[in-house]
């Protein structure tokens, strides 16, 4: 069950991470030259582990050229070379990109690492990540990320970017139907009601990898914008507080959909991201769906739609609210060439280099000095955040992992399971992290 359940937490986490592609760094010796000579002009070098695209590495990719962009900066101002090494599931058969990071990590096998929230969570915890909270550019950190980011009191990693979710809609249809965009739980089931009164069978499109956040702007709307963050984590990690208690709105409200039939739950458990829902969005038979910032960005999503689509937080008691979740880039406790790689790190996150990736793709930046130009679309979404309104998705700092064990959850509910019993198996998750202490 635990190794079904790591199979399936990789796939909800790469799903929306920045991907790395493969890039040729070796060069040959030169025979020529002497033993002293080649010594003195000894490359440095730093390796990083990350995951490889499935597409072409030669292909087009503006992600790919962000990231290598700020690579090269680094590499050009600290005479290192930056050698990528990526993951395929193909080289590593059944075992996924965490089970194979958290291997490396702990065999000191890379210098740099691309984590998901799981894994940042676990190999913090253990000591075995650096702590980056000396680094200048971590002074320019948004709270959020810091929040994200922290274990036992340690900034362990640094994203290039932050993934914010949200409700993807039709602005026409609803305009068609005399509807306010929907900003609390009760005005979307009144938006629902009255599309499916009009025909619409299914107003809201959903896939089996991101309706836990319309349960996350439920479950932590108050715990995230009520000015007690720091303390009901701590009493959450202590078992004073349980997280069940947090969830059970979200996922009754999310039953209560599906039981009104706003959303269809056997064709979300088997539909992927997009692809399952995407096609109906497009052709204006869904007025609804839900995806990331990204997708807005792109014309293979929903980048080119043939009509006005607004972004908007999830519905929450304090009103729209984005859900945001974070990769991280983190150095080895014990990484053979640490200070360089600390180097490297000091200047693909710093500002210019944020900056520039940022511009490039269009993306919410980690530093609080770095502001994107969003499409107008996704100006709803942006305002939010940038009021510093937002649910976290992944958090470090909570000892049970939300992102991943929320998603498969979820399914459960989606199969038919109870809410009870979808709150007696965070009951148990969470008895289990306080067993570990």
């Amino acid at each position: 069950m635990k190794r079904g359940k790591k199979k399936k937490l990789a796939a909800i986490c790469l799903a929306a991470m920045t991907v790395l592609t493969a890039a040729s760094c070796g060069g040959k010796e030169d025979p020529g030259k002497n033993l002293i000579t080649s010594e003195k002009e000894e490359k440095r070098v730093v390796s990083l582990f990350g995951p490889m695209e499935k597409s072409d590495p030669d292909a087009d990719n503006v992600a790919r050229t962000a990231f290598d962009s700020t690579v090269v900066m680094a590499e050009e101002r600290l005479r290192v070379t930056v050698e990528y090494r990526t993951y395929t599931a193909e080289n590593y058969q059944e075992r996924t990109y965490d089970e194979v990071l958290i291997d490396r990590v702990n065999h000191h096998m890379d210098d740099l690492y691309l984590l998901n929230p799981d894994t940042i969570q676990k190999l913090g915890a253990e000591g075995k990540l650096q702590d980056l909270s000396g680094l200048a550019c971590a002074e320019n950190l948004r709270e959020v990320v810091k929040t994200a980011n922290t274990v036992n009191g340690k900034l362990v990693t640094i994203p290039q970017e932050i993934v914010a979710y949200g409700l993807f809609v039709n602005k026409d249809l609803f305009d068609r139907y005399n509807l306010e965009l929907p900003e609390t739980p009760e005005d979307l089931l009144e938006c629902c009601r009255v599309f499916q009164e009009n025909g619409i069978e299914t107003p809201i499109g959903a896939n089996r990898w991101w309706l836990e956040n319309l349960v996350f702007a439920q479950a932590y709307a108050d715990l995230y914008n009520g000015g007690n963050t720091e303390a009901e984590i701590e009493a959450l990690n202590r078992g004073e507080k349980k997280y069940s208690d947090y969830m059970r709105p979200g996922f009754e409200f999310l039953q209560e959909l599906i039981d009104r039939g706003y959303v269809d739950a056997q064709k979300a458990y088997t539909s992927e991201a997009i692809d399952g829902e995407g096609p109906d969005f497009l052709a204006q038979k869904t007025p609804i769906v839900m995806a990331y910032w990204g997708a807005a960005n792109t014309e293979t999503a929903y980048g080119a739609p043939d009509f006005e689509m607004k972004v908007i937080g999830f519905p929450s008691s304090r009103g729209p609210m984005p859900v945001v979740s974070m990769t991280g880039y983190g150095v080895g406790a014990e990484a053979e060439h640490q200070e360089d790689a600390l180097k490297v790190l000091e200047i693909i996150l710093s500002d210019e280099a944020m900056k520039l990736y940022t511009e490039t793709n269009k993306v919410i930046s980690p530093s609080k000095n770095v502001e994107v130009e969003c499409i107008p679309a996704l100006e709803p979404l942006n305002d939010r955040i940038q009021e510093n309104i937002y649910v976290l998705g992944s958090n470090a700092g909570m000892k049970v992992e939300q992102w991943g064990n929320t998603c498969l959850i979820v399914r459960e509910l989606l199969n038919g399971a109870t809410v009870d019993a979808c709150m007696a198996e965070f009951d148990r998750l969470q008895e289990e992290s306080l067993r570990e202490e």
